[in-house]
């Protein structure tokens, strides 16, 4: 697999610290992606007793959790002070008082969690894991989920944007839409990170603008702005901008611009170790039944 360039993780956390004011408003997709998520706990069974939101943004994901697993404690885990206090306002001041019921939230980053091992029954995380290396990202939820424990996530797969792309491609030439890992690699990595029988989803879901300066909006409004190590610093020149619209327009069908999203779905379960770090494999045995 060609590697992709990752996200600049300072840069990252700023951009998501200053979208923070505007991100519930904007975020619609991230929405409609995360009660999708949720839908697919329907088929599960599973009685967590303690979950984690891997990168819970503004929280929007916590009552669908709490509502599904009311006896749960629920840990949310953001990379982005601002998200987290937008969060920590959800629930009434009473309630933010006495702690009952509230999650409790910390900020780190979803490569490095600062949570200890095998403590965590389900790592929920919506729309998170494109701004990590997925190896890293998986290695980590592996470590905090139990044996047993599920690991269900949605990310953006290599087509999201791919016009806003094609068109930067046309103007300039230089980097301005993250690459995003395909969901078949997705799954190598899960497997190699210790989960069983990775299930991946994809699905399609186009947004439609009047314009390019609504989509680079939006964008801006939920922090999906680009991060990329070798991106060209500063704002675009007029003549570029110009020439990126112009291109876009190319796309322009039945009065409208479209903005395609590849939603990728995925849930793996935490199995025991066959290896220890020393490279002992390990056995296991069962009681013998008396006959």
């Amino acid at each position: 697999m060609d590697e992709p360039a990752l996200p600049v993780k300072r840069d990252v956390r700023r951009s998501f610290d200053r979208a923070a004011r505007t991100y519930d408003e904007a975020a619609f997709l991230q929405r409609e992606v995360c009660a999708r998520l949720v839908e697919h706990l329907e088929p599960m069974r599973l009685s967590p007793r303690r979950l984690l939101d891997l990168g819970c943004g503004t929280g929007h994901a916590f009552d669908a959790l709490a509502k599904r697993f009311p006896s749960a404690s629920l840990l949310g885990l953001d990379i982005a002070p601002a998200m987290l206090e937008r969060a920590r306002r959800r629930s009434p001041w009473w309630r933010r008082m006495l702690a009952s019921g509230h999650p409790a939230l910390v900020c780190a980053d979803a490569e490095r969690l600062p949570v200890a091992p095998a403590s965590v029954d389900l790592v929920f995380s919506n729309l998170v894991l494109q701004w990590c290396d997925p190896a890293r990202a998986f290695a980590e939820a592996s470590r905090v989920l139990s044996n047993g424990g599920l690991f269900l996530f949605s990310t953006v797969g290599p087509d999201t944007l791919k016009e806003l792309r094609a068109a930067f491609a046309q103007a300039d030439g230089a980097p301005h839409v993250n690459r995003f890992v395909d969901m078949h690699d997705l799954g190598d990595a899960l497997v190699h990170a210790g989960f069983a029988d990775p299930v991946m989803e994809m699905e399609t879901i186009t947004l439609e603008y009047d314009s390019v300066t609504a989509i680079v909006r939006d964008l801006k409004a939920i922090g999906a702005v680009n991060s990329l190590p070798s991106r060209s610093r500063g704002l675009p020149g007029r003549n570029r901008w110009r020439r990126m619209t112009e291109a876009y327009e190319g796309f322009r069908r039945g009065g409208v611009l479209p903005a395609t999203w590849e939603i990728v779905y995925g849930h793996a379960w935490k199995v025991p170790p066959k290896r220890l770090a020393d490279g002992r494999q390990v056995v296991g045995f069962a009681p013998r039944i008396p006959r």
